[in-house]
C-alpha cells in the first residue's frame, strides 16, 4: 500500500461560508454528534459534544478540500443563501415512505457501519445534495 501525503490548501471560500448540519447520534450508536456539510460530499465528522463535532468538521473540511484540489476536482461553492432560508418552511423533520426492501437494505447498511438509520440516511442525503449541486453548477 502506498501512502500519499496531501498538502493542506487554503479554500477559496472559508469554512463559515458553508452550511453544516450537526445532529445527535443515539446512545445506542455510541452517543455524541455527527457533523456533515451538505455542499461538499465527504465532509463528515463526529464528536462527543457539538463543539467537538464542529471542530472535527472543520478539520474534515480542510482535508476534503485539500484532497479535491490534489485530485484536480472542483471544490463546490457554498449553496446556502441566508435570504432563502425561512424557518417556518424548514422544520428539520421529513417523513419518507420507502419500499420494505430499501428499508431493509438501509437498516443493514447502518448496522454494518455502526451508525443509526437516521445518521446513515442524513449522510446519504448530504452526499447526494452535494453531488447534485456540484454537477449542476
Amino acid at each position: 500500500m502506498t501512502v500519499k501525503t496531501i498538502a493542506k490548501v487554503k479554500p477559496t471560500f472559508p469554512f463559515e461560508a458553508y452550511s453544516h448540519v450537526v445532529s445527535p447520534i443515539s446512545a445506542a450508536d455510541g452517543g455524541g454528534f455527527m457533523f456533515t456539510m451538505p455542499d461538499i460530499p465527504g465532509v463528515i465528522a463526529d464528536g462527543a459534544t457539538e463543539p467537538e463535532a464542529i471542530a472535527d468538521g472543520r478539520e474534515a473540511f480542510i482535508s476534503t478540500v485539500s484532497a479535491l484540489v490534489d485530485m484536480g476536482q472542483e471544490v463546490p461553492k457554498p449553496a446556502f443563501n441566508a435570504a432563502d432560508f425561512t424557518p417556518a418552511s424548514a422544520s428539520g423533520k421529513v417523513l419518507a415512505r420507502l419500499p420494505r426492501s430499501m428499508h431493509l437494505q438501509l437498516t443493514a447498511r447502518a448496522k454494518t457501519e455502526g451508525v443509526s438509520l437516521n445518521s446513515l440516511v442524513l449522510a446519504f442525503i448530504a452526499e447526494g445534495l452535494g453531488r447534485r449541486s456540484s454537477t449542476s453548477a
